[in-house]
């Protein structure tokens, strides 16, 4: 497992998938305060404070790899009603599973096959991977970028004069409707 200077991701950690054990390897990921910066503009928030993530990577099957950690961030973004910077915590548990794209687990099930029954509960469909590296560091990235809130409010803020519609009292129009003006000449 190496840690490169990559300019495709700002958050990157790759790992051989040749050198995986059955037995899990316990890793800390930290973000330095360049991958920060880039960070906070890949999610276009105010800044990226901190990231770190504790991951246990093993062996999944015969030839798959199974990340499962925690990833925890604090980041800065903007107020939806005021535009003030408001301070967020991320505290995210994930698993994630690769096979490689030749594995006979990523084949496609044959249309005669039935349906497919996805529970959106349940864990996630493998992903696969080509060549003998996994990115450990872009599945925390987009972890951690599911996990923030998109609008961001400051505790107490309100919309002034805005009033929420939930739809309770709505009622299903008639078809027929369309032909109360309309009048037989």
């Amino acid at each position: 497992m190496k840690r490169p200077n990559s300019d495709e991701t700002p958050f990157s950690y790759l790992v051989k998938v040749g050198h995986i054990s059955a037995n899990p390897v316990d890793v800390h990921l930290e973000a330095d305060k360049r991958e920060l910066v880039g960070l906070a503009a890949l999610w276009d928030v105010l800044s990226v404070e901190k990231l770190s993530a504790e991951l246990k990577i093993s062996r999944w099957k015969r030839d798959g790899v199974r990340i499962k950690g925690n990833v925890r961030a604090k980041i800065v973004q903007a107020c939806v009603v005021t535009l003030e910077p408001v301070e967020s915590e991320i505290d995210e548990d994930f698993e994630h599973i690769f096979i490689p794209e030749d594995s006979k687990l990523a084949r496609a099930p044959a249309m005669d096959a039935g349906e497919m029954v996805l529970d959106p509960d349940g864990p996630d469909l493998p992903e696969t991977f080509t060549g003998d590296t996994i990115d450990a560091g872009a599945v925390v990235t987009e972890f951690a970028a599911l996990a923030i809130d998109p609008y961001p409010r400051k505790p107490g803020i309100e919309f002034e004069g805005h009033i929420e519609d939930s739809g309770e009292d709505d009622k299903k129009p008639s078809p027929f409707a369309v032909l109360k003006d309309w009048k037989k000449e």
